[in-house]
């Protein structure tokens, strides 16, 4: 898959998406002032465009790892006495990549700091995973550049530090659990903040050394194949609550299944937590990979096969297989394979630097709009593939 044209549009919509024009602005003052409503304020990390950083950093590893390889490989060149100019032009397209996307991620964080980097949902834990990469980055390299330096990083780090106590001082339910929405007092556990909010925890505690939130992100995960997984088909239900131990949404909701295993698999980066979900990774994982479509895709819900595909649900769960392979806990070809016929089924839905047929916008508990688009969801999951 050629993924430049795809980064140019996530380097846009990273700036765009969601981003109150001056009608919308008064609209909101309106409704909360003179209405008296609650209304939900503008949210300039919220989680479509966290998705989409996460993606663009991973295509700046990517860059940066092909960099390096390419860099060894002319170094023996020259050592052997031979060169390839069109190597070397092929370097240069890398570096420019790699630096667009940092440029791009600057403004985005950038933003959001100047204006008191405030944290309104737990949604927002997960453009803290790509603010921790920054971090960790450029603490690895100690190089000041064009886009970020010693006084730079250290508002990142604070930033960062902010969103981790953020999520220690978060409500949960009686096990230990986050609601999904905590100002609405129902004790809702979704899957969504799986995928949200566990790999920030987890990578923060790894980094930090801070081993209270790597055992709060594995607690998620835990209490969720506790309390919402689907006996007879292995497939997640979209959430539960458990004060009155039922079980809510529809098994197998595409989405559902990426962000539950996007979350695992994000903690399972070091022994702590793959000791204690590879067993539970795999086997959703085999459960998922029945309902493959012989397209490639998986359908908006899983079972549905001769249903709509949802590039989205397909972006995920392709992501987190990749994941897997690359951390040696997936190794048998069949894994291979599903990757790589989710990639080719997504390739078909680009269109104009977008990926189409992405489900809508989930508003709650069987509530899944059959509108069908080029949403950051789904763009954000392609680039990880």
């Amino acid at each position: 898959m050629d993924k430049r044209i795809l980064m140019d549009t996530a380097c846009q919509d990273l700036l765009t998406y969601g981003i109150w024009d001056g009608k919308h602005r008064l609209k909101y003052l309106i409704k909360k002032y003179g209405l008296r409503r609650t209304e939900a304020p503008q949210d300039l990390i919220f989680w479509p465009t966290g998705l989409l950083a996460a993606g663009l950093w991973q295509c700046r590893q990517e860059i940066e790892e092909r960099r390096h390889d390419r860099k060894d490989v002319e170094e023996q060149s020259v050592k052997g006495g031979g060169g390839d100019a069109q190597g070397g032009q092929e370097a240069y397209d890398g570096r420019q990549g790699s630096a667009g996307i940092e440029w791009t991620l600057m403004r985005y964080y950038g933003r959001w700091l100047e204006k008191g980097s405030k944290i309104l949902w737990l949604d927002d834990l997960l453009a803290g995973e790509t603010l921790l990469n920054l971090c960790e980055t450029y603490r690895k390299k100690k190089e000041d550049n064009d886009f970020i330096n010693e006084r730079t990083v250290e508002s990142y780090r604070q930033a960062v530090e902010k969103l981790a106590e953020f999520a220690l001082a978060y409500p949960t339910d009686e096990a230990g659990s986050f609601p999904y929405r905590e100002a609405q007092k129902n004790g809702y556990i979704f899957a969504d903040s799986i995928g949200l909010a566990c790999p920030f925890l987890y990578q923060y505690g790894v980094i930090y050394d801070k081993k209270e939130t790597m055992e709060l992100a594995v607690k998620q995960i835990v209490n969720f194949l506790a309390y919402g997984m689907d006996d007879t088909t292995g497939l997640p239900y979209h959430g539960y609550r458990i004060k009155d131990d039922c079980k809510y949404g529809i098994i197998g909701w595409g989405r559902a299944v990426g962000w539950l295993l996007r979350g695992m698999i994000g903690c399972m980066t070091t022994a702590y937590g793959a000791e204690r979900l590879t067993d539970s990774y795999v086997g959703i994982v085999d459960a998922a990979l029945a309902f493959q479509r012989k397209d490639g895709y998986f359908s908006w819900q899983m079972q549905a096969v001769e249903g709509p595909a949802d590039t989205s649900a397909t972006g995920m769960i392709c992501a987190a297989v990749k994941k897997g392979i690359s951390l040696g806990i997936l190794q048998d070809q069949k894994y291979e394979q599903a990757l790589q016929a989710g990639r080719s089924a997504i390739e078909k839905s680009v269109r104009d630097g977008r990926v189409y047929d992405c489900s809508g916008e989930c508003e709650g508990f069987g509530q899944y709009p059959q509108r069908y688009g080029a949403y950051p969801w789904a763009l954000g999951p392609a680039l990880m593939l």
